[in-house]
This record gives C-alpha cells, structure tokens and sequence, in this order.
C-alpha cells in the first residue's frame, strides 16, 4: 500500500501591533507587554483584512501582544484562539526590558555576537538562534500536519516571522536580512511535507493610512 502524506497547509503568519517598546526600540523577548493605541488599530484594520477568510484554527502566541491582535481577528471571524507557547517570541534572557543602546554599553562583547547572529550565542537565561528555530519550526510543522488541506492563522512575533521567512526561502541564520517583518502585515506561506514556500509576504495594503514599524525597531 503506498505511503499517504499530509496535504499541504495554508497559513497565515502575523506579527502582533505596535507596542510602547517597538517604538522605544526596547527589547521584549519574552515579557507581556500590551499594544499601544497605535497597535490596536493595527490590529482592527487586520482584522478588516481577514474578516473574509476561513480558518481551521487561529494559534497564538500567549504573550498578550500576540493574543491582543489574534483576538480582534478571532472575534471578526466567529473563532476562539487557541493559545500556543511554542510560537512565542525569542527568549532574550537580561537583554529584555533594554534598548539597543544600554545592551551595547553594558553588555558590549554580547551585542556584537547578537548583532552578528552568531547561531549558538544566547544572552544570559536567553536562547539562542538555533534553539529559538528549533522551537519554531518544530511547532509549525506539528499545527501544519494536523491541519492538512486547511487554513490556519498563526498570531505571534518578529523574530517568529524572520525563521518563517529563512526557513522558506533556504536563507542562512546568519544571513543579513532584506525582507520586512511590519507590525500587522499578513504573510502568506504553503507547508508541505518539504517544507515550507512563501505565496506572499509582508502585505501592508490595510494600513496604507498609518506607518508601520520593522522588526529592527523592537
């Protein structure tokens, strides 16, 4: 009998509105930080975006960031969240809470291995870029392969859109990144058993009225 496969998974991939901190360029990792005014109506006019699309499941993140926006979209489309610890951001460990500006002064030598993506560095009670991938893909492809033949949102971070986006188009860890990673854009990837392919990224078209931040502002 030939072996069957999981049909190919649609996904949708959001980072949560803006926060105080993205603003602030201050790093969250892994605290709860809250939208600003700003981030709520991001997250509204996203919500318009997909109000009609159909989805199997919309995961999120459990930081509040990530929730907050899911949870303007869930309500658009009829659905409850499913909350999903694995999609949470980077754990920045005593990098979180500061900006870019006071890691450099205090912690010098780690900003330049963080700043160069050295993939085994991890800032103190953080974790590293190949953990934080590992974490990444691994709970992708476990919600993608239960979902075969559906849609699926996924609610969460700019360090999870930034290993979405490497993972699918073969790009290097360590690699510079060109590609943009805005508060509430709507990215579009296909999963399959080989992997992951993007069908569009970093649409904007719904917040052509208000600026949106990068992820190298957070």
């Amino acid at each position: 009998m030939p072996a069957t496969f999981p049909e190919p998974t649609r996904i949708i991939a959001v980072r949560h509105g803006e926060t105080a901190w993205n603003v602030a360029t201050r790093i969250q990792g892994q605290l709860d930080i809250g939208l600003n005014d700003k981030g709520v109506w991001q997250a509204q006019r996203l919500a318009m975006a997909l109000a009609g699309e159909s989805f199997a499941a919309i995961y999120t993140s459990d930081l509040y960031r990530a929730w907050d926006t899911a949870r303007v979209v869930g309500d658009a489309v009829g659905m409850a969240l499913e909350l999903e610890p694995g999609l949470r951001e980077r754990g920045f460990g005593v990098f979180e809470g500061k900006t870019f500006d006071e890691i450099a002064q205090r912690w010098p030598e780690q900003s330049v291995l963080w700043r160069k993506r050295v993939p085994d560095f991890a800032p103190e009670g953080g974790e590293s870029l190949l953990d934080f991938r590992a974490r990444i893909l691994e709970c992708v492809n476990r919600l993608s392969v239960k979902h075969g033949g559906e849609q699926i949102l996924l609610a969460a971070h700019g360090g999870v859109m930034d290993v979405l986006y490497r993972a699918a188009t073969h790009q290097e860890i360590q690699a510079p990144r060109t590609w943009d990673l805005g508060n509430a854009a709507i990215n579009r990837l296909l999963w399959t058993p080989d992997g992951l392919s993007i069908v569009g990224w970093s649409d904007t078209h719904h917040l052509d009225d208000g600026e949106t931040l990068d992820e190298t502002s957070t």
